[in-house]
């Protein structure tokens, strides 16, 4: 699975860069679509894509008021959460998925 380059942003984190991007779909979070998710690529080798479940509320669910949003500051600790738990985003494979509990 490829991100698309329309929609993402740029992040570089310790010298590399990535594209991220908030996610609604239900391969990134639970199935109700519930939580709050973004996706990360390696900007210039994309082979396995960082799926991760921030464990928060999105704007679709009564509990978020007012909406969660994703900070580039978050996006970079959960890259590196990921690399130390074995991600390697220029190895191909199956996306790696992170899920981190709510604030």
């Amino acid at each position: 699975m490829t991100l698309a380059t329309k929609g993402t942003r740029r992040i570089v984190v310790d010298g590399a860069e990535y594209r991220w991007r908030v996610s609604r779909r239900h391969w990134c979070c639970d199935y109700e679509g519930a939580t709050l998710g973004y996706a990360v690529q390696d900007a210039r080798h994309p082979a396995t894509t960082l799926v991760v479940d921030t464990g928060r509320p999105t704007a679709r669910t009564p509990a978020a008021v007012p909406a969660q949003v994703v900070m580039p500051r978050e996006v970079a600790a959960g890259i590196r959460r990921a690399r130390a738990n074995g991600w390697t985003p220029r190895t191909a494979g199956p996306p790696f998925r992170l899920r981190l509990s709510a604030l």
